[in-house]
Formats: C-alpha cells, sequence, structure tokens
C-alpha cells in the first residue's frame, strides 16, 4: 500500500500540527483501584482485653464496607490497651480501602515487627496503595510520578487506574497512563486507550498508537494512514513506526528518511525509532547522525545507539565521547555501557576525568554495567559532591551494580537533606538484588511524597523478584545454593 502524502515531499507541507513544549518532553521521556483480599481472622484467642464483641463489630463493619467505622473503633481503644492481631489486621486493610497507606504502615510495623520476616500478603498491597492513593493528588508533579512508576512496573490488575490517567487535565499523565497501559499488557482490550488515538494532544496520541501498534492492534491501521498523509512533524514518524509494527514494511524507507529532515524533532523521533526497531540497516543512519549540527539530536543518536545494542555502535559513540557537548558525551558513555562489551572499559576510563560532572558519573555507570566494580569508588567520591544533581547522578549510576558497597553509598544518599539524590537512590534501590527491603520501607516515611513513591515502586519490584528467585535457585555439586 502506498500512502499518498499529498502534493509534496513532507518536508515542504504546511505543519498541521505545532510542536509544543509538552511534546518535546515527551520525545525525551519515550527515548530515555487496589484490590484487597481480606485475611482470614486469626481463631486463636486474643491476648489483649480488646473483647472478641469490639472484633465482631470491627468485622461487621468491614464486611458491609464501613472501613471508617473500623478506624473509629480502632480510634476508641485505649493507649494502654494491647491490641489483638485480627483487629489490627482488619484496621490496615481498611486504611488501604479508603486509600491511606501512611496510616496502613505504622500498623504493618505492628503486625510485622522489623525483627521478623516480611508477609508479602500484606506488603505488596501497601506498596502499591501508596502509588494509587495519590493518583488523584491534586499536585501535577506527583499524579505524573505515580504514574511514571506504574509505567514502570507493568501490572494488569491496575487497569482502572491506569484508564482513569488517561482523562487527566495534564497532557504528560495522559501519555503516562497510555505508555502503562501498553506495558501491563492491556493494549489491546482497553477502550479508552483507543480513543486516546483522538486526544487534543500529539504527546498522547502518540503514546496510544505506539502501544496499541506494539499490542498488534491492526483495526487502528486506517487512523495511522490518516496521521502519516496528513502530519509533517514527530507525529507522523511515529504513526510511521506503528505502521511498520503491523506489518507495513515499506514503512522503514520514510522512517530512515525523516532522519534526515531539517526538523531537529522529527530528526529525534526517527532516531529514537530507528534505535528501538533495531533493523540492520538503520545503524548507517544513526552512526552518522553523531555528526548533527544539533546537540540534542547527536545525544539522541547516542542514545539511539545504545538502544541499537550491537557492535557496530562502539565506533560512533566512541566519536561522541569526544563531542563537544557534555549531553553527548554523557549519553554516549551509558550507551557504550550498554553494548556489554568489556574492551571499552578504557574509553570510560578516560572518560571519569571529563570536566563534567555529570560525564564523569555516566562513565561511572557505563563502567558499572560492564562489570568494573571498581567504579563503586567513583561513584562514592561523586556521592559527596556538593551539587545535588551530581550527588543524584552518583545515584542513578549505582543502579548498575548490586555491590554490597554501592548499597551503602545509596543508604547514606537516602539521608541526604535534598530530595534528587534521596529519589534517585530510592529508585536504584529497586533494580538492587541485595536484600534492601528494610531500607525501603523505612523511606516509605519519607518527608517528600514524590520519593514515597519511587520507594513504593521500588519494593515492589523487589517482591516482584523475590518470588521468581526460588525457581531459578538451584544446589551445585557441593551442596551450595546459588542462582542460575
Amino acid at each position: 500500500m502506498v500512502i499518498d502524502r499529498g502534493s509534496g515531499p513532507l518536508q515542504k507541507r504546511p505543519r498541521r500540527c505545532a510542536i509544543t513544549a509538552h511534546l518535546r518532553i515527551f520525545l525525551v521521556f519515550t527515548l530515555g483501584t487496589i484490590v484487597v483480599s481480606l485475611c482470614p481472622a486469626e481463631t486463636r484467642t486474643p491476648t489483649a482485653p480488646t473483647g472478641s464483641a469490639l472484633e465482631r463489630e470491627a468485622t461487621d463493619a468491614f464486611n458491609h464496607a464501613e472501613y471508617d467505622r473500623v478506624l473509629k473503633l480502632w480510634q476508641s481503644l485505649q493507649p494502654e490497651t494491647t491490641a489483638s492481631k485480627p483487629l489490627i489486621r482488619l484496621t490496615f486493610q481498611s486504611s488501604l480501602k479508603l486509600g491511606r497507606p501512611e496510616e496502613a504502615l505504622t500498623l504493618y510495623q505492628r503486625l510485622v515487627p522489623a525483627d521478623q520476616p516480611d508477609d508479602p500478603g500484606l506488603l505488596r498491597p501497601l506498596a502499591l496503595s501508596f502509588l494509587t492513593s495519590h493518583v488523584r493528588d491534586s499536585q501535577e508533579y506527583v499524579r505524573i510520578a505515580a504514574y511514571t512508576v506504574l509505567a514502570e512496573l507493568s501490572l494488569a490488575e491496575t487497569q482502572a487506574v491506569l484508564e482513569d490517567g488517561l482523562l487527566d487535565v495534564s497532557v504528560l499523565v495522559r501519555a503516562r497512563a497510555a505508555e502503562a497501559i501498553g506495558k501491563a499488557g492491556l493494549a489491546g482490550k482497553s477502550g479508552p486507550l483507543r480513543r486516546a488515538l483522538n486526544d487534543a494532544m500529539p504527546a498522547v496520541r502518540i503514546a496510544a498508537m505506539t502501544a496499541l501498534s506494539e499490542a498488534k492492534v491492526i483495526d487502528i491501521m486506517p487512523s495511522l494512514i490518516e496521521v502519516a498523509r496528513t502530519d509533517d512533524g514527530p507525529e507522523a514518524v511515529f504513526a510511521y513506526a506503528a505502521l511498520y509494527r503491523l506489518g507495513k514494511q515499506d514503512m522503514l524507507t520514510d522512517i530512515t528518511g525523516a532522519a534526515t529532515l531539517p526538523d531537529p524533532d522529527v530528526r529525534m523521533a526517527a532516531l529514537g525509532v530507528l534505535g528501538r526497531l533495531k533493523r540492520p540497516s538503520s545503524l548507517s543512519v544513526l552512526s552518522q547522525a553523531v555528526y548533527d549540527p544539533e546537540p540534542s539530536v547527536r545525544a539522541f543518536a547516542a542514545g539511539a545507539l545504545g538502544e541499537y545494542g550491537q557492535v557496530g555502535g562502539v565506533a560512533p559513540l566512541t566519536h561522541a565521547l569526544g563531542d563537544e557537548s557534555a549531553r553527548v558525551r554523557a549519553v554516549a558513555a551509558t550507551s557504550l555501557g550498554r553494548l556489554g562489551i568489556r574492551e571499552n572499559q578504557p574509553l570510560l576510563r578516560a572518560l571519569t576525568r571529563d570536566a563534567n560532572m555529570q560525564v564523569r558519573a555516566s562513565a561511572v555507570e557505563g563502567l558499572l554495567r560492564l562489570g568494573d566494580i571498581s567504579a563503586v569508588l567513583l561513584a562514592a567520591d561523586l556521592a559527596k559532591h556538593p551539587d545535588p544533581s551530581i550527588r543524584a547522578a552518583a545515584a542513578h549510576a549505582l543502579a548498575a551494580t548490586s555491590d554490597k558497597q554501592a548499597v551503602a553509598i545509596l543508604q547514606t544518599l537516602l539521608q541526604d537533606q535534598q530530595p534528587q539524590p534521596r529519589l534517585l537512590a530510592a529508585k536504584a534501590l529497586g533494580k538492587s538484588v541485595a536484600p534492601v527491603t528494610p531500607l525501603l520501607k523505612k523511606i516509605l516515611q519519607d518527608s517528600d511524597v514524590a520519593i514515597r513513591l519511587a520507594a513504593a515502586g521500588s519494593l515492589l519490584q523487589q517482591l516482584r523478584r523475590s518470588t521468581a528467585v526460588p525457581s531459578r535457585l538451584r544446589k551445585n555439586n557441593i551442596g551450595i545454593t546459588e542462582l542460575r
């Protein structure tokens, strides 16, 4: 099928859709109802003078969805009263139902003292409640943070919450919600996501078409063809990519051509798409783009080469390591580490002496990705830098390793006076395979709500990992359990 794009080439048509600041932010983002089941009440005799009558009343209130009444019954207890576990559990569940995770956390700590193993059946819904209770927060940045974490977690059980996000007044919230629906594997059965193809903002439409095409929803092709025919901005590039995923292989030519068009936003979109599609024929285009006159495009090219993930990207990334733009050098260092080629360690080692501290942090991340644990010492120095953005960059770099010393540095950064280092440290701990759950539970009490959300997301990642580990454990020939 040949798409009629009008009377002239793409770059000569009048622009149909202005590139807004929201869309530029979304491009960077792109390329870079809780259901709690009531646990059975314990049948043993309560150890406190709360009395079975109070427990029965609380149970009756819970069963009638009168969660506020359960909390009032709890609050009616005298301070010196030792509450029974069943009553605490009922109050814990009621707090979650009412979207009060901070109160539920205090109750969890009474149900599961610090010296006892955690109860995933309680801890998981608690962590999830931190996220879902803030998706309608009055502050936009909090809602964006909540939906960003939900997008990273890919939880199908949150469909109602994610679809609700498509109605948010914030463009970035709607775009993140659309992305999260796709990552959760819900795109194919989400009517609201289909309707998002007609959203007023390009960023949301792009997220929707990407999620739907990745889910192989064929019947959206007419809409995609219309966008490809009439739009002359980044949205057209994402429509080409969506059509390519749905079987129109000739669209690769259009994406490749867009990588050389005058509009830098269009070039960035095309390079990002080519990096994700990983087609062999795209390497030359990505390699050439590190010479683009626009620093932002060169940075996108370096990032796309890391996404592309092939040894052929070493040469252009090596060139990008010497770029005059610190941003380009930093992205190139990270991408070089993503290629996983240990022979590139000397290149990154040299960059740890760069004049720009952000570049040094990216070089440390690249080295850690290549298994060079000695780079943790460099990260430790960066974690003491007076600039909080550098300390945050160090935390981000340490996400690439689970080394014991790295965890210790992150633990220190969790106590930073500035929120940015604490936020990045909380995110980094979610990727660690070290036993960091106690740290994450502590961060759930942070004074900054965005950091609490990040900690909740990391805690959910840790809980998911812990349930996957047993099937991967095997004993070696001398009887020692090891991870395969």
